[in-house]
């Protein structure tokens, strides 16, 4: 891997790939950050690519891209919001890791303005609120603006949200402020009002935010304000950007004069005359981190002086006056109680951590996630081990390590379960096309699973599937929850199930009548005949969709014929001649294979199957109509053809109505050998198989003239 790669280790070449990967990796993190509040990595992750980048430039100055994202800020707005143009740009911060960073800071600084190292400058030092900028416009004392940063120089307006935050002051108060100002700070969520909203939004049955910036950010980019003033955001003014007049000529006055006009500013701003004493701040913030009330990722350093800040000016996208002292992933120590199994949507099993209650970032954590299986056994965790959490980017809980790996009286290694405990039907690891295992594990029952149910039933009836006019998603919900569908053959008995459940007629259900009641049973009815494609498709097998569906249909015509040809496969396994016939359809692939026969194994989707199969009758396909030589025979292609290449040959056969196969059998009927054919010209002719050179192929289907074969 690339990335795997020291910086000082490669080539001109290998740095020009570098460059153009770690570039679509921050864009597709920046839209993730900026324009979906959803991030994809956490901070510390995200520092690491950009760091990266940004010293391989150094290293090539002149491999670095035009679109570099050493010079970009943010993405551009996303064109739900009218454009702002900044009249000052809002610009990000480098980033400080370590003390020494701090120290070559403070030294640069000093160097720049021609200081000696000895001489004192004071600089200030504030919590880095992890939150949204946002800037602010006030003409005559009066907000008539609110912008996002966007991209640094275009934000989105988003006045009207901000007017209904309670901590933005919508005239200002005191005396002796400019005409006109941008105030600029950051929009956050305290915990409190985040676990709040969290809680809300659960029992509402909705989704819940990952985290309060996230919930902070979207909730001042709504389209209705009445949502955003419902998330309670907050405020912490702590910069300037256009201003008519120059009103303070320090942070620390400008920040006085914030607070008098009536904006909340941070009680923990200081300023200190070395770096010794802003590692002393750090040190004492990053430990009072968890009791703010607020999330914060680091400690913000400024040159105290405003006209020292003009001289230092910027550089790149960044101030040369000011840095980001990002503090490391919190992390804290806990119990592993147990491991429990979760099953989500599409039947993976995940292993999640269920841990004595600690605080990590300010927020209490009892579950982490575990990832899979093979991450368990990396990180080498037991049940009854003292762990390592982190809250990564203070986002997601993971565990890290175990703290006392190497005690005498650890528990049993994980065994991850080979049954689902939703449904227990068997749980594989599939395998890809290189026959190596997936890093999840996954549970094969499918439609019968409750944890799957309800969204394998919707992909049943939806357009692409069966398409039952009037069985949409909140029907099968409401069945579903009403314990009337637990599998698709009880679409079918829909009627029926109602009665047996001594529940009212469903025309008398809110939301229903006689006639849409009438209606949708006869919808139902109307779908007793599916095709053979479409009822493949509905059973939601894993890695069998429209396209191989298709081809499955078109190569045995028959379901009786495929689905008895899958269970004989299920039956015999991957070495049996019905696997390899499945195989040898051109197009499908061995995990598709893998996944049919996993389906078919399984004994509560064979009884699943059987009840389904006694409610429909599915309509075998049509054999191809073309009136051609070939059509509906079945055609192999081997060793090397001169006049086209493989894959236009099977394309050519495929319009004239043939099925390509990729290996021999009885049912193949005609073989076309190019030069060099091996086995299976052989086995063909043992087989007495028609066999044609490529002249003969051309010559049947009609295409000597075509190529210039006379």
């Amino acid at each position: 891997m690339m990335e795997d790669i020291s910086i000082e280790a490669l080539s001109e070449l290998e740095a020009v790939s570098e460059l153009s990967r770690l570039n679509a990796v921050i864009a597709k993190a920046d839209k993730a950050y900026y324009d979906e509040d959803s991030p994809i990595m956490d901070d510390a992750e995200y520092d690491a690519i950009r760091k990266r980048n940004r010293e391989i430039e150094e290293r090539f100055p002149s491999l670095k891209r035009k679109d570099s994202p050493s010079d970009r800020l943010g993405t551009p707005p996303s064109g739900k919001f009218a454009k702002v143009n900044h009249a000052v740009p809002m610009l990000s911060l480098d980033n400080a890791f370590s003390e020494s960073d701090v120290a070559d800071f403070v030294t640069r600084i000093k160097k720049f303005l021609g200081l000696e190292e000895s001489e004192k400058i004071a600089i200030t030092a504030e919590p880095k609120i992890d939150g949204l900028s946002l800037s602010l416009t006030y003409r005559d004392g009066e907000l008539v603006r609110a912008a996002t940063r966007g991209d640094g120089q275009i934000g989105e307006d988003v006045t009207v949200n901000a007017m209904t935050v309670a901590e933005i002051p919508k005239k200002l108060s005191g005396k002796n402020w400019p005409n006109l100002i941008d105030i600029r700070g950051e929009i956050y969520m305290s915990h409190k009002d985040f676990l709040t909203l969290n809680k809300r939004e659960e029992e509402a049955g909705r989704k819940t935010f990952a985290n309060p910036r996230n919930a902070a950010a979207g909730g001042l980019r709504q389209l209705d304000s009445k949502i955003t003033a419902d998330r309670r955001l907050r405020f912490f003014a702590y910069s300037t950007g256009q201003t008519s007049v120059n009103f303070a000529a320090s942070q620390i006055e400008m920040v006085a004069c914030f607070k008098e006009w009536g904006f909340p500013v941070n009680d923990r701003f200081v300023a200190v005359e070395s770096v010794e004493d802003l590692l002393k701040v750090y040190n004492s913030i990053e430990e009072d981190r968890s009791n703010l009330g607020y999330d914060i990722d680091g400690v913000v350093y400024k040159v105290d002086r405003v006209d020292l800040q003009s001289r230092l000016g910027f550089v790149s996208r960044a101030p040369r006056w000011a840095i980001a002292h990002k503090f490391p992933s919190e992390k804290a120590k806990t119990l592993l109680e147990a491991i429990d199994i979760q099953v989500g949507r599409t039947g993976t099993l995940t292993p999640v951590a269920r841990l004595k209650p600690v605080t990590v970032g300010g927020v209490v954590v009892s579950n982490a996630t575990l990832h899979n299986e093979d991450e368990i056994a990396r990180k080498n965790v037991r049940v009854g081990d003292i762990v390592f959490i982190q809250r990564a980017g203070d986002v997601i809980p993971q565990v890290l390590r175990a703290v006392d790996a190497d005690r005498v009286d650890r528990g049993a290694e994980f065994e991850m379960p080979k049954e689902c405990p939703e449904c227990g039907s068997v749980a594989i690891r599939d395998k890809d096309e290189k026959g190596e295992l997936e890093a999840a594990r996954r549970c094969t029952g499918g439609l019968i699973c409750p944890a799957q149910a309800v969204e394998r039933l919707k992909h049943f009836v939806s357009r692409s599937a069966l398409d039952i006019e009037g069985l949409g998603a909140k029907q099968v919900e409401l069945f579903y929850e009403k314990s009337i569908l637990r599998g698709p053959q009880d679409i079918f008995r829909l009627e029926e199930r109602i009665r047996s459940l001594s529940l009212q007629p469903l025309q008398e259900w809110e939301g229903f009548g006689k006639l849409s009641a009438s209606n949708l049973y006869a919808s139902i009815d109307s779908r007793r005949n599916p095709t053979f494609q479409r009822f493949l498709v509905g059973l939601g097998i894993r890695h069998v969709g429209e396209t191989l569906a298709g081809l499955f249909a078109q190569n045995f015509l028959s379901w009786d014929a495929f689905w008895g040809n899958v269970v004989r496969a299920s039956e015999g396994g991957e070495e049996s001649d019905d696997f390899l016939e499945l195989m040898a359809i051109d197009g499908v692939g061995s995990t598709a294979c893998r996944s049919l026969i996993a389906f078919a194994k399984e004994p509560h989707n064979q009884s699943m199957m059987e009840a389904l199969l006694k409610e429909v009758a599915i309509v075998d396909a049509e054999p191809v109509s073309l009136d051609t030589p070939i059509a509906g025979k079945v055609i192999v292609f081997t060793g090397t053809l001169e006049f086209m290449t493989r894959d236009e040959a099977k394309a050519r056969a495929t319009t004239l109505g043939a099925k390509v196969s990729g290996s021999v059998s009885k049912k193949t009927d005609i073989l076309v050998a190019g030069s060099n054919a091996g086995s299976k010209l052989k086995k063909a002719q043992e087989l007495g198989i028609e066999t044609l050179t490529e002249e003969d192929w051309l010559t049947r289907i009609g295409d000597r003239e075509k190529i210039g074969l006379f």
